[in-house]
C-alpha cells in the first residue's frame, strides 16, 4: 500500500490532562470540561488509530500495516504525572519473561513488566515544559540538602552511601519518618503554588503543588523528595530532552509532542496512587549525576529539523513553516505527520490531503515523495520508525 490518509488517532481522558488543548487540536467542543490528557497515534492495542481509505468504514492502522515499533503522542500536561523509570530492552525481556513464568495477571495492579520491550522516549516541547530528569550533579545537590533545612539531615547519608544510598534511605523510609521531615517543609511552603506569579524555576513551588495532590490519609507522598532531589527543567518551545533507560524523570506542567518505543513498562518513584515496587525500581534507576541534555535539532536541506537519538525505534523531525513555504520528503517506512500550528497541504501527487485543526494526522506510506505547501504559517512533526538526517 502507498500513498497519503488521514488518521484519526486515540484520546486519553487521564485525570492530569487539560481541557482546551487537545480538543482544540481536535476541534472538538468540551462542554463538560473532561481532561483531555493524550492523543494517541499508533497501533498500541489500548489505543489503535484508524484510517480513512475511502471505504465506507475507516480501518485500523494495523490491519494494513505492521505494527509499528513506536507511538507518537500529544501530550498536555495540567497536573504532573508520577516519578518514572523504563528498564532496558535486556532487562526487559528478562523481567517479562520472570514474571510470566510466575503466572502474574497482566493487570494486576502489583505487575511491573506488561511486556518485553524497552520505552525510550523523546518530547518536544509545544510551549513552556517543565519537568523533573535525573538526579543533579554532586555540588547542586549538596547545596539543596544543606540550604532546604528539614533535609539537612540527609546530607551525611548522601556523603557516606552516594547517591544510590539516599534515594534507597527515602524510598524504603517508613512512612512516619516521611511524614516528619515533610510535614513541617510543606507547612512552610503552604499554597505558594497559587502565587500571582509564582517561581516555577524554584523546586519550593512544584513541592507545594504536589502536596495539593498527593496526601492521602495524612501521609505524605514520598515522591516530593525526589522534586528536590532531581535536576528541574525547563524546555523552551521547540527544544526536546530524551528519557533514555533507568533515567528517573516526571513530567510537571506543559504541552508536547513524545514518541516513544511500543512499550507499557513504566517503573514508579512517587506523585502517585499506583503501584510502586522499590525493589523493582532499585533494580534499574541509574543513580547518578546527570546534566541533562536539551536537544535542538539538526536542519536539512529541506527545512526539515530532525532531533537526533541513540535509538533505532523511531525518528522524529519537524517542518516549519510559513505561509508559501513548500518542503517535500520520502518516506521510506510507514511515518505519521501531525499538523500542531496552521494550515498545510500533503500531496503525494495521487491525493492531497488538508491538514488542520480537527484534521491534524495522516499517515503516510512509502513509495511516493510527499510535499507540504503552508497556507500559513505551520507546523508539522513527522514521525517515523527510519532514521533520517542523522
Amino acid at each position: 500500500m502507498a500513498g497519503i490518509y488521514k488518521l484519526t488517532g486515540t484520546v486519553k481522558n487521564y485525570e492530569w490532562g487539560g481541557i482546551s488543548f487537545i480538543p482544540s487540536l481536535l476541534k472538538k467542543v468540551n462542554e463538560k470540561k473532561i481532561p483531555h490528557a493524550e492523543y494517541w497515534m499508533g497501533t498500541h492495542p489500548l489505543g489503535q488509530s484508524v484510517v480513512d481509505t475511502g471505504g465506507s468504514m475507516p480501518t485500523e492502522l494495523n490491519a494494513i500495516t505492521n505494527s509499528l515499533p513506536y507511538l507518537f503522542k500529544v501530550l498536555d500536561v495540567r497536573n504532573m504525572l508520577s516519578i518514572q523509570v523504563h528498564p532496558s530492552k535486556e532487562a526487559a525481556e528478562i523481567e517479562f519473561a520472570r514474571e510470566e513464568a510466575e503466572g502474574i495477571p497482566l493487570d494486576a495492579p502489583n505487575r511491573c513488566y506488561k511486556d518485553d520491550n524497552h520505552k525510550p522516549e523523546l518530547m518536544v516541547a509545544l510551549s513552556d515544559f517543565w519537568l523533573l530528569h535525573g538526579f543533579k550533579p554532586t555540588e547542586a545537590l549538596i547545596n539543596t540538602l544543606t540550604k532546604v533545612t528539614e533535609l539537612n539531615e540527609l546530607l551525611p547519608v548522601f556523603n557516606e552511601l552516594g547517591y544510590a544510598g539516599l534515594y534507597k534511605h527515602v524510598m524504603e523510609m517508613p512512612q512516619a519518618e516521611v511524614n516528619r521531615i515533610l510535614q513541617p517543609l510543606l507547612n512552610n511552603l503552604t499554597d505558594i503554588y497559587k502565587a500571582e506569579a509564582p517561581d516555577k524555576s524554584k523546586a519550593d513551588y512544584w513541592v507545594s503543588k504536589a502536596a495539593a495532590s498527593f496526601i492521602h490519609d495524612g501521609n505524605i507522598d514520598r515522591g516530593i523528595f525526589s522534586i528536590y532531589l532531581f535536576n528541574l527543567v525547563q524546555l523552551k518551545k521547540g527544544e526536546a530532552i530524551f528519557q533514555a533507560d533507568g533515567v528517573p524523570h516526571a513530567y510537571l506542567e506543559g504541552q508536547n509532542v513524545e514518541i516513544m518505543a511500543n512499550s507499557d513498562n513504566v517503573l514508579r518513584g512517587g506523585l502517585t496512587t499506583k503501584h510502586i515496587d522499590v525493589v523493582e525500581l532499585m533494580k534499574h534507576i541509574k543513580c547518578e549525576a546527570t546534566i541533562p541534555q536539551i536537544i535542538t535539532g539538526d536542519v536539512n536541506g529541506e527545512g526539515e529539523r530532525t532531533y537526533n537519538t541513540p535509538v533505532p525505534d523511531f525518528s522524529l523531525s519537524v517542518f516549519e513553516m510559513e505561509k508559501g513555504d513548500v518542503a517535500s520528503f520520502n518516506p521510506t517506512t510507514t511515518e505519521i505527520v501531525l499538523l500542531t500550528e496552521g494550515v498545510v497541504e500533503a500531496d503525494d501527487d495521487d491525493t492531497t490531503i488538508k491538514l488542520q485543526a480537527g484534521t491534524p494526522s495522516a499517515v503516510v506510506f512509502p513509495g511516493a515523495t510527499v510535499y507540504l505547501a503552508a497556507a500559513a504559517k505551520s507546523v508539522v512533526f513527522r514521525a517515523s520508525a527510519a532514521i533520517h538526517n542523522r
